[in-house]
């Protein structure tokens, strides 16, 4: 690397350099979020761990829309395996940038993919859709999913945490308007006209009937995702 080209990388705004990097090494999408206007949605740390992360950064990865596109009556064994290696590509991401991270004397906390703590509320450590709203990534649409308008809601998210001083990104508007295509997708009518309304207990049990269906160990259904291709189909 010539003087020049090192000394422009030197000088490139921290947020630009991370998110460089995090697209090179495979994220679909790049946020980042004040963690203050998402401390209600983190559900196991405590506040001494937390203490000082005043940064969430949100990555997406967009799914394959050919095997989503394959989804007739719930999930199949080819998705079954995608949602998988996705939340293991997640996950190394999420360690790749913590990497990034820490080499420049900062903190991070990366949190995984896909460790669900409560089943039947469907919670995980953080809530990842919210996380990624308000970094800009997205909406909450009526499926309850993250949702933007070039890759629908075939999105699988991770966030890290940290201290590095990074700029923070603007909300997007709510963006379903008059689509309510994933509300006929779902087999146990789960999804209302209010993402707020969403039955969490109704879609925990259905997809217990289709993953036994299946053949397969994931609670994971992706019908509502089909559902939500985005604009550009």
């Amino acid at each position: 690397m010539g003087k020049i080209e090192r000394k422009e990388k030197e000088q490139k705004d921290p947020y630009e350099q991370l998110k460089e990097f995090a697209l090179q090494e495979g994220a679909s999408l790049f946020g980042v979020a004040e963690t203050s206007a998402v401390k209600d949605k983190f559900h196991s740390f405590s506040p001494e761990t937390l203490q000082g992360l005043d940064r969430a950064i949100a990555l997406a990865f967009h799914l394959s829309d050919r095997i989503m596109e394959n989804l007739v009556d719930g999930p199949t064994k080819l998705y079954f395996f995608h949602y998988q290696r996705v939340n293991v590509l997640l996950d190394e991401l999420g360690l790749k940038v913590t990497n990034f991270i820490q080499a420049r004397g900062w903190q991070a906390l990366p949190i995984p993919a896909s460790q669900i703590i409560d089943w039947e509320k469907q919670r995980a450590h953080v809530s990842h859709k919210h996380v990624a709203r308000q970094a800009g990534l997205g909406w909450i649409g009526r499926n309850n999913l993250l949702v933007r308008p070039d890759f629908g809601a075939r999105l699988r998210l991770i966030t890290v945490l940290t201290n590095m001083p990074l700029k923070v990104d603007k909300p997007l508007p709510w963006g379903c308007q008059d689509c309510r295509a994933c509300l006929s997708s779902c087999p146990s009518q789960s999804i209302k006209e209010r993402p707020e309304d969403f039955d969490h207990l109704g879609c925990y049990q259905q997809i217990k009937v289709l993953v036994k269906a299946a053949g397969i160990s994931q609670n994971i259904c992706g019908l509502c995702v089909k559902a939500c291709p985005g604009k550009k189909q």
